[in-house]
């Protein structure tokens, strides 16, 4: 689902008191022209008609112009030009206080110019004008201004990736709107909904995503027949001519398409991202929805290594960027492409659309920057001091008028006027600690807020570099481990020759594996664990079993000792996996011909420990300290002569601590040496 800021505006019951009657009527027209697309001509029809009204309203003169501004806003992307009207929005809004639907005028004004502001990447401007409508809605006990307000702040922490925050704002939003039979209400309902799942799934709590899109698709479900004949009074709208239920009901799909297929149940997963795709491709649907949703029906069959079925969509995909061009589906169909000829050995051209995927991924990554380093908490916060530091100032001028007052009074009211006095001074001294505090508050939070920023962009680039030098290696050096590979079959080639063709295959590949191990430790840092709740008995199992073969090229075997009941752990199933992986694989590699690993599983009160031993050369006594190192000098070759890098048990370490768990080991020449993981019991958040 697309998530966008000021999708929609909310639309309170009997809000049509706001306007004036002859003003209703002409909007009831205009808009039916601007949702089909005649945008020149209903804003002419609207206009024209406003100069004939005879008495027009505040809430006239706002909408009036709210109409320019969403036109020129989301219809033409001219957000320059849509804050001129969103100014002359808050104008009228704010011209009679006394107007009955005050509050309701300045909300609307207010948070549409926050959203032009966002739109032009003045956060902290942005974030002014929605806490001044949430202070409306604040003090006048309006709970759809509130949600509006909590909706946003839940948009921006999903833009920033701070999901657990923005999960808590969307359930607030959706706490704070009720059914109010309105369609614009229920419109906003279903989409929060869907946003508390998507929150959810950036998590990987699969199950808890699941009910809530699920929930999401029972109330679109349950509204349409209410809604289904009735045509929404002339509002501000996200959507354009077209089935708003099919239309929500096809993004819906596509997220619980996503579930299905981490779930490993991909029938069911296509299926769904095929209806959704054939909905919201339809003209006047949601298009950008739909070409994502192909993006995301490729990635599908590119994992089952469909790759037939992959061109295919592709080549669709590549034929609707000349009309209609995402630029996230843009990134992710370069990427796409550049896996679709790895698997089938096109290096060069792979290596091609893998440069521009990286590209455009760093635009993305780029526009989004200063969006990550503006803290809205932090401003809001400041909002709020100042609000208060204003307040303390209009007290004084208030005691100051006590004080003249008490004056003239007389003498007899002497004692009044010594207590005012005492009071003013007070509360003098109050506000002068109070504004300096806050301008040393604010100067810290800036120079904290700039290194913070910079220590992430230097992370960030470091990162990149890594990960861009080994990627480049990746490809040539993969190349002449392909072509080595095709040269050892060539019948052509004397022994000296073989052999040296051998060394450079073998060469090739341990250095392919050294970049491999590079990037792990990259991706490492930087990227979000994947916790699931993992039984651990199959798991340990699994990565045991697949290790099999190469213990049998060493006539080794491997015994393991499991627990005697299911055990789970929310653990990220990739990562430990990888971690027993690597212990099973070095237990081999430094374990003699013959001999006999043994694996594990002992439980406790705090967790599990897993013991991987193995009766092998052992760990000397001065490497012991180095073993976890990264790039250590630890590193030795394997019985069979193996090549070792000494990046492996580093990975292990990190990995495990990010489980909040621990690593070690026991080792000596006689016993060989054990490895112990230790997990700890933890469960799915609620």
């Amino acid at each position: 689902m697309a998530l966008v800021i000021g999708s929609c505006k909310s639309n309170q019951k009997n809000a049509n008191e706001r306007f004036s009657p002859e003003f209703v009527k002409i909007l009831k027209h205009g808009t039916a022209l601007l949702e089909n697309h005649k945008n020149k001509e209903g804003l002419r029809y609207i206009d024209s008609g406003f100069k004939t009204l005879t008495s027009p309203t505040t809430g006239d003169y706002v909408r009036r112009h709210g109409l320019h501004y969403m036109v020129l806003r989301r219809g033409m992307g001219e957000v320059e030009k849509s804050l001129v009207y969103a100014d002359s929005m808050v104008y009228y809004a704010t011209r009679n206080k006394k107007d009955k639907y005050y509050a309701e005028n300045l909300a609307e004004a207010s948070f549409s110019k926050g959203d032009a502001l966002f739109d032009l990447k003045r956060y902290a401007e942005s974030y002014q004008q929605y806490y001044e409508a949430y202070l409306v809605g604040q003090n006048t006990l309006n709970r759809v201004m509130l949600s509006e307000f909590t909706y946003r702040m839940a948009l921006i922490m999903f833009r920033q990736g701070n999901y657990e925050l923005s999960k808590k704002y969307f359930k607030e939003s959706y706490n704070q709107s009720y059914d109010n039979n309105e369609f614009l209400m229920f419109y906003r309902r279903q989409e929060v909904l869907d946003n508390i799942g998507l929150c959810y799934k950036k998590l990987y709590q699969n199950d808890t995503a699941l009910y809530y899109f699920q929930k999401a698709l029972k109330y679109i479900n349950d509204n349409e027949p209410k809604f289904k004949k009735v045509i929404p009074q002339p509002v501000y709208r996200q959507q354009v001519m077209g089935d708003h239920f099919d239309i929500a009901r096809g993004v819906v799909y596509g997220n619980i398409a996503e579930i299905y297929q981490r779930q490993g149940r991909y029938a069911e997963a296509a299926e769904l991202l095929k209806k959704s795709i054939a909905i919201n491709l339809r003209k006047g649907n949601d298009n950008n929805d739909g070409q994502l949703t192909e993006i995301k029906l490729a990635k599908l069959w590119l994992e089952r290594n469909q790759l037939d079925s992959l061109k295919q969509i592709l080549d669709t995909v590549k034929s609707q960027f000349d009309t209609l061009k995402n630029e996230e589906a843009v990134t992710d169909w370069n990427n796409l492409m550049a896996q679709y000829h790895l698997r089938k050995r096109n290096f060069e051209k792979a290596a091609g659309y893998l440069q521009i995927y990286d590209e455009k991924k760093d635009s993305l990554n780029k526009k989004l920057s200063d969006l990550i380093a503006s803290d809205v908490t932090k401003q809001l916060a400041t909002y709020d001091n100042q609000r208060k530091i204003a307040s303390l100032s209009n007290n004084n001028k208030v005691q100051r008028i006590y004080l003249v007052t008490a004056v003239v009074i007389g003498i007899l009211l002497l004692l009044i006027i010594l207590l005012v006095y005492r009071n003013w001074k007070r509360s003098r001294a109050a506000y002068q600690v109070v504004n300096q505090l806050n301008e040393q508050i604010n100067e810290q939070n800036s120079v904290l807020a700039k290194a913070l920023t910079e220590l992430n962009i230097n992370s960030r680039e470091k990162d990149r570099i890594l990960r861009t030098v080994a990627h480049d290696l990746r490809n040539p050096i993969g190349g002449i481990a392909s072509l080595t590979t095709a040269m050892i079959d060539d019948a052509g080639l004397t022994s000296e020759q073989q052999d040296l063709v051998n060394l450079i295959k073998e060469t090739s590949y341990n250095t392919l594996e050294l970049i491999n191990e590079i990037m792990e430790i990259a991706n490492n840092n930087n990227a979000p664990l994947r916790m699931e709740n993992v039984e651990i008995n199959s798991l340990v199992s699994n990565s045991v079993e697949l290790l099999r073969f190469k213990a049998l090229e060493k006539q080794q075997q491997i015994e393991m000792e499991l627990l005697p009941h299911d055990k789970e752990l929310f653990i990220s199933r990739e990562k430990i996996w990888r971690v027993l992986s690597n212990l099973v694989s070095n237990a081999i590699k430094f374990s003699q011909y013959g001999s006999i690993i043994n694996v594990r599983i002992v439980e406790d009160a705090e967790g599990v420990r897993i013991a991987v031993n193995d009766r092998g050369i052992g760990i000397p006594d001065n490497l012991k300290s180095q073993i976890f190192n990264m790039f250590t000098d630890a590193k030795r070759p394997g019985t069979g002569g193996e090549k070792s890098f000494g990046l492996g048990l580093s990975i292990c370490k990190q990995i495990v601590e990010k489980h909040n768990g621990r690593i070690w080991f026991e080792s000596n020449n006689e016993h060989g040496t054990t490895f112990y993981i230790k997990l700890l019991n933890t469960s799915t958040a609620a």
